[in-house]
């Protein structure tokens, strides 16, 4: 994963080994802290929204949330912030030219004149996320801890999934169920075949697009395995209403990264994607 910026470099005496890994998306925000010496998670919280948010209210909710638990007066060897939203494109690298990154998402999202692009090189692959980030968001982060790093969703997902899981001979379609947003990710023996993200409001809405995925792939609702993780159980209506189209469908544990300990039981929930980002 490409950094955008990056911490000055600190004598290892003034390092505290602690970092902070925070996710905003218009419907919710969470972040943890780990202590990168005993890859313990020391603290963690998640703020999912009634209302889809804009970006300035994001904003002031994630003030909200820093204030609470002192986060703004906190020290951090790192800090990472992750942006959620369907504000992307996957570029193939050879056809990559950071000086036209407003024409590669044109065709597929509405880009502002105001909007600031940015873009992760997503590691061992030959492929560039591009995206949208929320600069409100970043400047507030750097306002308070100074340089930086900050990426896609879709990268942490992309590349944790084909490193941890991807070596499977058949296609699996990893499916991150978050609050009216879900991202699909399918690979199939270290490669990526299919990554797309869709806003949904209903399990019908939900179903639709993971059908409509499997379709466009080829893929037989009666034999691929399908993986749903994130906010969702086996009784949620997601879940059953998919589960009548397709038979190999399971809910997905990803382990722990790194052996990280993820503490109180409370926290057994973080986002997949902040662990990932640890």
């Amino acid at each position: 994963m490409t950094k955008k910026t990056t911490n000055k470099g600190l004598d290892i005496a003034d390092k505290n080994f602690k970092k902070l890994s925070i996710q905003v998306s218009l419907n919710g925000l969470s972040f943890c802290v780990a202590d990168t010496v005993s890859h313990k998670v020391i603290k963690a919280d998640r703020k999912l929204f009634h209302e889809e948010h804009n970006p300035m209210t994001l904003l002031k909710e994630l003030e909200k949330l820093f204030h609470e638990h002192n986060l703004d007066k906190g020290t951090f060897d790192e800090v990472v912030a992750i942006h959620s939203n369907t504000l992307f494109g996957l570029v193939p690298k050879p056809l990559f030219n950071k000086d036209e990154l407003t024409n590669y998402l044109k065709f597929n999202t509405k880009v502002l004149s105001s909007d600031v692009l940015a873009y992760d090189e997503l590691e061992n692959l030959d492929i560039v996320n591009i995206y949208v980030p929320y600069m409100n968001i970043n400047n507030y982060i750097y306002d308070i801890f100074g340089e930086f790093t900050y990426m896609h969703n879709g990268t942490v997902l992309i590349q944790s999934l084909l490193n941890n899981y991807g070596n499977h001979k058949e296609a699996v379609c990893y499916v991150h169920v978050g609050k009216k947003q879900m991202d699909i990710t399918v690979v199939k023996q270290k490669k990526l075949l299919l990554y797309n993200s869709f806003l949904y409001e209903t399990k019908e809405d939900f179903a639709y697009y993971l059908l409509f995925v499997l379709e466009q792939l080829e893929l037989d609702t009666d034999s691929v395995s399908v993986k749903l993780f994130g906010t969702v159980e086996e009784d949620d209506e997601v879940y059953q209403l998919c589960y009548s189209y397709i038979e190999n469908l399971s809910i997905f544990a990803p382990a722990s990264p790194h052996h990280l300990d993820l503490g109180e039981p409370e926290v057994e929930s973080i986002d997949f994607t902040l662990i990932n980002a640890i």
